[in-house]
This record gives C-alpha cells, structure tokens and sequence, in this order.
C-alpha cells in the first residue's frame, strides 16, 4: 500500500495485482501483449491508486546522457561495442558514460547510486546478467534498459541485441570439416554465458552433420582472454591424439593458441589451423592472418542505441530481441590437415 501524499509506484500496484512489473509497465504503455482480465485487474488498481505515468515528466527533464555498463573493460572487444554506441549518441547530441562493474556487488550498487544521481535517459547493459532488482528500479523512473549480447535470457519486455552465435560456430567448425579435420577441438568461453553455450552447441551441430561425435576431451573452457586460449591449448596438444585444428571462442584466445602452438614446434596452419571468433582488427594483423567468424560487434553497439534513445523518446520498438548476422572470413590460419601434428616425445 502507498503512503498517504506520496505517488504511487508500478511496484506497488504489481505487487498488489499479483503481476510482474513488466506487466504493468505494458498496461500503462498502452502495449497489447496482456491477457484481457489481467488488464483489467491492473487498469482498475491504477484508477483507484491514483496512478500517473512519470514518462513525460521524464521526458521534460531530458539529461543527453546514456549509461553503457560492462562487467569488463579490458578487451578490444568492448571498445569496439563502446565505439557502435559512442557514433549513434554523438549524432544524437547525447554523452555516454561508460562503468565497469567487474561482477561486483558493491560496484553495481555504486553505479545504481551514481545512475540516480545524474539521472540518464537510458542504459546499456552489456554481457551480464539483469539484476533482479534492476529492471523494477528503472522502470519507477521511466529510464529504458537494452542488454547487449545478454549473459542469459533477459527478463520479458526488456530489449536485447546480440549476434547469431549459434551460426557462427557452425560456420567454424564446417570450415575446419570442410578443409578434411576429424580431430577438431573448441576452446570456448565461460559456460554461464549465452553466447558461449550457443558457440558449443553450433560446434557440435557441424560435427554431427558431418557424422563425427564430439570428443569431450577436446572441449576445454577458456574465458575469452589470451592466456586461457594459451592454457587450454597446450593441453590440447599435450594429448596422445591431439587435435588437427582448433577453434577459439573469441579472437583473443585465438592468439593464445597460436603461442602454444608455437611453444610446442609446430606452425599455424602446416601443423594445426586455428579459427577465431570476433573479427577484432587484431585478427588481420596476426601471423598468419586469422581465420575467425566476424561478430559485427560495433552494429550491436549502435543498434542497442538506437533503441534506447527511441524508448527514451516513448517510441516503441518492434520485437525484443535482435540477433546481427555472423560471418565467416577466411584468412591464413587454416588449411587441410597433415598426417603427424605432434612432434615425437623425447
């Protein structure tokens, strides 16, 4: 129940109505997606509360700043996502913060605590996971939330943008099929997120469409840096059959692959041929240029505001989720396998 001379909020009549906040949010945005006698119930709590939507006292109050959030900013990856964002917002004469929360608890209240104080007009989650309490304290005051290549499924209503992850490990592993590899191995990415599980599973479907079973032991889980590509593929190539080629879940374990490779006397791709996943502008620059799936990384950064600077106008958006195409670009890492790729044990 509300106190006496203060507005009432969506939380409050959600909490009353027995629905989700998101519920409420489409009733009082006019949305269609709500079963009739729900939409009732809540339209009826929201007359006798006194309920007025705070969007266009929100819209007054416009402050030309938007919030992009990562949980980590040590990766070409993320200024390239930064740099998508960073275009859209300048053409739009708005300013972007940019905050790191590196899975801290206590880094995210800090952020939440400086996002109310300088009260932006819309934010940019970027691979992590919706706090619970998030959406709700956002949706109080009418600030729109888009997630960027989501950790996991977003909560109903929120927009996402992200690429086709699944495709792209399939384009990967069908090009190292392609090429004549029946040993083929995947360094993927922490298990948690979307984007690698999605990554495993367009692996695994290029192999059973070419008949072969996926080998446990050559799936190994990085963390999308340079030393876990390293790490893992060493002991990839340590095993009694080492794999023929390798697939890295992320450009940047790419390039640790490539030093095992190198530490353990072999070449790339004579001895074992290594595909990336990004594109980054390290790709090309590699030796020898990387073979690697493009995530079109800054589109995702400029579609995610786009849409949130239209949220914030109070303009709706079609559909929730937005998926940017991958697409495989063939450099020098690959080629078909040789009969040995293991130097004999001294």
């Amino acid at each position: 129940m509300s106190t006496p001379g203060r507005p009432v909020t969506i939380t409050e009549i959600a909490r009353e109505a027995g629905v989700s906040v998101p519920t409420v949010s489409r009733v009082v945005n006019g949305r269609g997606d709500v079963a009739a006698a729900t939409r009732e119930r809540v339209e009826a709590l929201l007359r006798a509360r006194g309920y007025r939507p705070q969007r266009a006292a929100a819209a007054r109050a416009r402050t030309g700043l938007l919030d992009l959030v990562f949980d980590d900013l040590d990766s070409p990856w993320a200024v390239e996502i930064l740099r998508g964002v960073e275009e859209v917002a300048r053409a739009a004469g708005a300013g972007v913060v940019v905050s790191a929360v590196h899975g801290s608890a206590t880094a995210a209240r800090q952020w939440l605590h400086d996002l109310g104080s300088r009260g932006s007009d819309g934010v940019l989650l970027v691979t992590s996971h919706v706090q619970r309490d998030l959406e709700p304290w956002l949706q109080e005051r009418s600030v729109p939330l888009v997630v960027v290549d989501p950790a996991g499924v977003p909560p109903a209503g929120v927009p996402s943008v992200g690429a086709t992850n699944w495709a792209g490990g399939l384009a990967a592993t069908t090009h190292l099929v392609g090429l004549g590899h029946r040993r083929t191995a995947l360094v993927g990415g922490p298990p948690d997120l979307l984007c690698s599980r999605a990554r495993l599973d367009g692996h695994r479907a290029a192999l059973e469409s070419a008949g072969l079973a996926m080998d446990p032991a050559l799936v190994r889980q990085g963390d999308f840096h340079q030393e876990s590509g390293y790490r893992e593929a060493r002991a990839l190539l340590e095993l009694e059959d080492p794999p023929t080629a390798i697939f890295a879940a992320s450009d940047q374990m790419a390039l640790g692959v490539y030093e095992a490779v190198r530490r353990r006397g072999l070449r790339v791709p004579e001895d074992v041929s290594v595909v990336g996943f990004d594109d980054l502008q390290l790709a090309e620059w590699a030796s020898p240029p990387l073979t690697t799936v493009r995530q079109p990384l800054a589109e995702m950064g400029a579609a995610a505001a786009r849409t949130v600077l239209s949220l914030a106008d109070g303009q709706e958006v079609s559909g929730t989720r937005v998926e940017l195409a991958t697409s495989l670009v063939v450099r020098h890492s690959t080629a078909p396998p040789r009969r040995s790729t293991v130097p004999p044990r001294r």
